[in-house]
């Protein structure tokens, strides 16, 4: 009797301090096909990825996942900077890394595959402070002219959406309100904590309540690379399941942004 309790408890240990299954070396190869995971990061989106303005070190959510990824594949990890996802998903024809952070959406699902979302981030409107406008349904007006980043979530998404107003696209999302104030445009579209430190900096601007969109962000793998696919698919399921992406975003002091439910986005 003794002894079938102290295999029960050995059982139960084992089970609960489990490790996560070894990579297959297929999924190893695909993922660092050079001896290096190449993560590409997105420094336009603060969400995601920020600079230690002490050191210059990358830090983030997405820094954090690229790091853990890279030690279970027992590799080193690069970290492949951009300043606009735009670029990023440009960067995929070239080969230039292995996995990346982007917002879902199917136009970019025809050269990556992407995870299931790990975090949920809103996407907002700011405009001049004298501005008659005063709600997100309001914007999409003849003669409102809203700047996006180009290639951005938002400049993928508004371009389906908006029927009367036009589209201005800045190089990248940080440079979004400053076009707008240079050019005198009448709105600005964008990662909400991004426009919200703008409207810190920038005198004579506000941001408009609630948000325009929802955007998923993924871990996302060239085409092609179906076994490191699936391997990054289970892997930000058990990064949301296990509490490492919600003890990422507080350690980061992230706000805003919300811990993905399990599954595709729907």
């Amino acid at each position: 009797m003794e002894r079938i309790a102290i295999a029960i408890l050995a059982a139960l240990a084992a089970s609960c301090s489990s490790a996560p299954p070894k990579p297959t070396p297929a999924a190893v190869a695909q993922l660092a096909p050079t001896g290096v995971l190449r993560a590409a990061i997105n420094f336009g989106n603060p969400v995601l990825a920020s600079r230690d303005p002490a050191t210059g070190e990358p830090r983030g959510v997405s820094v954090d996942l690229s790091r853990e990824l890279a030690r279970r594949l027992g590799v080193p990890l690069e970290i492949v900077p951009y300043a606009a996802a735009g670029r990023v998903v440009e960067a995929v024809k070239t080969g230039a890394w292995d996995v990346a952070y982007v917002a879902i959406d199917p136009v970019r699902g025809a050269d990556m595959f992407q995870s299931p979302p790990y975090i949920v981030i809103e996407g907002s409107y700011l405009v001049p402070a004298d501005s008659p406008i005063r709600s997100n349904a309001e914007v999409d007006r003849e003669g409102v002219r809203i700047v996006v980043g180009k290639g951005s979530a938002y400049d993928l998404f508004l371009s389906r959406a908006i029927r009367r107003a036009m589209l201005v696209r800045a190089p990248t999302s940080p440079e979004v309100v400053n076009t707008m104030i240079a050019q005198k445009l009448e709105v600005a579209a964008g990662v909400r904590q991004q426009l919200e430190r703008d409207a810190r900096r920038v005198p004579g601007v506000r941001l408009l309540g609630g948000r325009f969109m929802v955007i998923h962000q993924a871990m996302a793998v060239p085409r092609g690379r179906e076994a490191g696919a699936r391997l990054v698919r289970d892997f930000i399921e058990e990064m949301k399941a296990s509490g490492f992406v919600a003890q990422a975003l507080r350690r980061h002091g992230i706000e805003g942004a919300a811990v993905a439910p399990a599954g595709d986005a729907e």
